[in-house]
């Protein structure tokens, strides 16, 4: 198919928030979405009006990651920035606004923006270089349905979103009920105690790998850095052995330890973990199930993290470590949560898995776009 310049079918728009009528003032992160800005400026009425079917970009590229940092907007009109880049397409029965953001979806679009960024101290990517984009434009019968099929992978994965957040909303519940609410550390009942998470639980930090050895190819292992923590997957890989204790698992507990202490229970497969890693994984034989452990620390590595004052990075050490602990049941009593807590565990892993495979589909669906 035969590739139109995009120039052809968009158009800048300039209105200014001059009457001060819109009062929701968004930023757009590189993820390609619109979210709250880090801060609003003092002069709004000098922001630039995003309607309802309209596209804003952030020109500047530097230091923004290897994404460029633009959104339809499907939400109720907003402002943004008066150094945002915003626009409207001419004729949308020739050009669908959706088609269109797929498109800027790609990893190729994201490289080719940067590559034709210009400045000296900061690089911009600027509206004329923008025009000069090219891309494939079937009928647009055609590319409503390519929306369309995009568009059900992500119905399907905020769905799985939504049942992930209420049975993690019923397993942080049921750990409150048992561990929290009402219990009081100094006067535990019978049969329960304070246990190190080092009694109950293996501990374990990463393997400092070699950079050389990273690579992109997705037969090979995944090596999981603290950045990779929270997506679940990861761009780098190898071939290099080292010891089965350094391999992570659905359902192992994982803490960056550097900066801010990213914390997940992974669900990304078989992988290795980097240095810098701590992976935690319950003792079976103590009935301790990885919500209780996880939601345990969770509140110690959140106070430590805010503890740290002025420009100085965050560091978990293995003191830190030690001086976590966890309320353990009676025995009879951790049985049930146990039995209960696995089950919810087991059933978000699996969604999340789920949205591995769909978000994979649609990376699939974007590269298909430029036959």
């Amino acid at each position: 198919m035969e590739y139109q310049r995009l120039g052809d079918y968009i158009r800048p728009v300039d209105v200014r928030n001059r009457d001060l009528k819109i009062n929701l003032s968004q930023g757009i992160c590189n993820a390609k979405y619109f979210q709250n800005p880090k801060q609003v400026a003092d002069n709004p009425e000098t922001h630039k009006v995003v309607r309802t079917g309209q596209f804003a970009y952030n020109r500047a590229t530097t230091r923004n990651g290897e994404k460029i940092s633009i959104a339809l907007r499907e939400g109720p009109d907003c402002t943004v920035s008066s150094a945002y880049q915003v626009f409207e397409i001419v004729d949308e029965n020739q050009l669908d606004p959706k088609y269109l953001m797929m498109w800027f979806k790609r990893p190729e679009f994201d490289r080719l923006a940067i590559f034709y960024s210009h400045g000296s101290a900061h690089e911009f990517f600027e509206w004329d270089a923008m025009c000069e984009v090219r891309l494939p434009i079937p009928s647009i019968a055609r590319q409503r349905e390519i929306v369309e099929e995009y568009e059900t992978l992500s119905r399907r994965i905020r769905l799985n979103e939504q049942m992930i957040a209420r049975l993690e909303e019923t397993a942080q519940a049921l750990y409150r009920k048992m561990f929290v609410d009402g219990i009081d550390k100094e006067n535990l009942p019978e049969g329960w105690r304070m246990e190190s998470i080092f009694d109950i639980a293996n501990v374990i930090y990463g393997y400092p790998f070699d950079s050389e050895l990273f690579c992109n190819d997705t037969n090979m292992t995944p090596i999981i850095r603290i950045r990779d923590i929270l997506d679940n997957r990861t761009d780098t890989y190898t071939s290099e052995c080292v010891a089965n204790k350094y391999k992570i698992n659905d359902g192992d507990i994982l803490i960056g330890m550097d900066g801010v202490f990213h914390m997940t229970i992974w669900s990304g497969g078989l992988a290795f973990q980097n240095q810098r890693i701590v992976k935690i994984i319950p003792r079976t034989d103590r009935f301790i199930p990885t919500y209780q452990l996880f939601f345990s620390i969770l509140k110690p590595i959140k106070e430590l993290e805010t503890s740290i004052e002025g420009t100085t990075v965050a560091h978990l050490s293995d003191k830190d470590m030690k001086k976590m602990s966890v309320i353990v049941a009676s025995e009879d009593i951790q049985k049930n949560v146990y039995a209960t807590l696995e089950s919810v565990k087991r059933i978000v892993i699996v969604y999340k898995k789920e949205n591995l495979k769909l978000t994979e589909l649609q990376s699939l669906l974007l590269a298909r776009m430029r036959k």
